[in-house]
């Protein structure tokens, strides 16, 4: 039986990119539309937020001397891309699946609107939440805090291609400290950068638990729902 009822899923703009990490790769989506299909066997209600980072960095922008504001507007309406992406493979996996952006596009996705999402995700739908918070100097991590409070999820898991929080980068420091599990305020104190700090403020004021897992571990996803230990848990 599954520990959560509702959840929202952060995922990186990666987790649809090929092997040359840009773009979207439809069977990458197909891959990531059968993980969401297995917890939502579970019964579990299931929004997701989505990032850009294979199709735009603003950072990049910004080393060029572009405007901020207008280098987070492009990064919103790539994460839209990514979110009718992940939409198709969804309903080709079987789940009825709603887009909703910050940013009114009408003719593409609803306009987000709260009590919407909620009800679609009483009615058992995936509900994919795209363009952010729809304001420029906020990311992705925090857009996922915000609608996770927003909708009453029980936990925002952050889905990433690492299985589980450091102290540095286990890819280029073999001796890097895995964390079980981290209060917010070490999480913020340490600087560990595995979500930025105005997300785990959010979280914190909030009481929302963290969990940050590896996406593509087996199963990792389905035992995190179920409550078994997986990645690193952040909490009061």
């Amino acid at each position: 039986m599954a520990k959560y009822k509702r959840i929202l899923l952060k995922l990186g703009g990666e987790a649809l990119a090929g092997p040359k990490g840009f773009g979207v790769d439809p069977e990458q989506a197909e891959q990531v539309a059968a993980k969401v299909k297995h917890i939502r066997d579970h019964e579990v209600e299931v929004a997701i937020v989505i990032g850009a980072g294979n199709l735009w960095r603003g950072i990049d922008g910004l080393k060029c001397g572009m405007d901020r504001a207008t280098a987070d507007h492009m990064g919103m309406l790539a994460t839209v891309m990514n979110a009718l992406a992940l939409r198709d493979a969804l309903e080709r996996n079987g789940m009825t699946t709603r887009v909703q952006t910050a940013i009114e596009m009408k003719q593409i996705a609803e306009p987000y609107i709260r009590l919407r999402a909620v009800r679609h995700l009483e009615k058992g739908y995936v509900v994919v939440l795209g363009a952010g918070t729809g304001n420029p100097y906020f990311t992705t991590d925090t857009a996922g805090a915000l609608r996770a409070v927003e909708i009453n999820a029980e936990i925002l898991i952050k889905a990433t291609k690492v299985d589980a929080v450091y102290d540095s980068d286990p890819m280029t420091n073999p001796n890097a400290r895995r964390f079980e599990r981290l209060s917010y305020m070490d999480a913020l104190n340490k600087r560990l950068k595995v979500l930025d700090a105005t997300a785990i403020t959010t979280c914190m004021d909030n009481d929302l638990p963290i969990l940050v897992l590896n996406l593509w571990e087996d199963d990792s996803l389905e035992k995190a729902i179920l409550g078994e230990k997986v990645g690193t848990l952040i909490s009061q």
